[in-house]
């Protein structure tokens, strides 16, 4: 049984991975958030949840007793603040692997009339998120990285991904798919150890993600 604690487990990619995990018998979650109500529905035999701030070093110490792999689902602007205490809290319980979920364009790597528009709509939201990636690089944890496309809730799992220092492919890819990657990641926990992904649809090209 692998353990696996979810920060920010009430966000969209989260909900679409809780789905998948619990549909495997192989995980047992523990949800850790704000408003612990928001994932009630979850409640069983398998699922343990906290209602904790990510920032409350502590109280998430204790939440990582015991865990396998730590699985965080976060926003808001204190992102860099949020990624220090999970390291600081990882190295208290003894725990290495993390699967982090940023954004694309934190390196500057989305090409083209696509990487000019997303630079400028994304703006700040950029410069928070690669500092907290950076914190992630900077440490001895077995992280990965994700950094998705445009996000679309299409019921779909199809993505593909790139290595940091490549090119960003395409422009959008779906919530479902990011969280197959996710499970998929904690499922093998040693693919992909120190490495920053890309994920996209395949061909998905363009100026701008077709929905938007």
């Amino acid at each position: 049984m692998t353990k696996v604690l979810i920060l920010g487990a009430a966000g969209q990619i989260a909900r679409q991975a809780e789905k998948q995990f619990l549909a495997d018998d192989d995980f047992e979650l523990t949800l850790y958030l704000r408003n612990a109500q928001r994932v009630n529905d979850l409640k069983s035999d398998r699922v343990s949840i906290i209602d904790g701030d990510v920032t409350d070093e502590a109280k998430l110490t204790q939440a990582m007793a015991g865990q396998d792999v730590v699985y965080a689902n976060l926003a808001g602007q204190n992102i860099k603040t949020q990624a220090e205490t999970v390291v600081k809290a990882m190295h208290t319980a003894g725990l290495k692997r993390i699967i982090w979920i940023s954004t694309l364009g934190i390196y500057n790597e989305v090409p083209g009339k696509f990487g000019e528009w997303n630079n400028a709509t994304l703006g700040s939201y950029l410069t928070r998120y690669f500092d907290a990636a950076q914190v992630l690089e900077k440490s001895d944890l077995d992280y990965t990285i994700i950094r998705p496309a445009w996000l679309t809730n299409h019921d779909e799992i199809d993505y593909e991904t790139t290595q940091k220092g490549e090119a960003f492919k395409g422009t959008e890819v779906s919530r479902k798919s990011i969280a197959a990657l996710v499970v998929k990641l904690a499922k093998h926990p040693a693919e992909s150890v120190r490495t920053s992904l890309g994920v996209n649809k395949p061909n998905t090209d363009g100026d701008k993600p077709a929905w938007y």
